[in-house]
């Protein structure tokens, strides 16, 4: 592998294009989890509905989010209708926004 940064350079740009540079590191003892925001789930309540991955009941639109694949809800946009979601942890802010939209956060963990 000597001199492939020197006489060998064209090889490695032509052949070997990523053997140089970094790819990236996880931490293998941190907990990596899917969540997703409180305006994105409102934008895509009403398609959940009609897809059949969620259900109207006395107006409010109940979502469980841990059969969609998500395990945390944040609080980042905006809640336009009411919404009842099934979730095992929210942020506060999650959790305010959606009781100020008429909703409610159920926690299953």
């Amino acid at each position: 592998m000597a001199g492939r940064h020197k006489g060998k350079w064209t090889y490695v740009v032509k052949h070997e294009p990523d053997y140089f540079g970094k790819d990236g590191f996880r931490n293998p003892t941190a907990a990596y989890v899917e969540a997703i925001d409180v305006g994105r789930l409102s934008e895509m309540a009403v398609n959940l509905v009609s897809e059949g991955n969620a259900a109207e009941s006395q107006g409010k639109i109940v979502i469980d989010l841990e059969k969609l694949g998500y395990a945390k809800l944040l609080g980042a946009g905006s809640v336009s209708k009411p919404l009842v979601v099934t979730v095992a942890s929210a942020s506060r802010r999650a959790e305010d926004k959606i009781k100020k939209a008429g909703g409610e956060v159920v926690k299953s963990g």
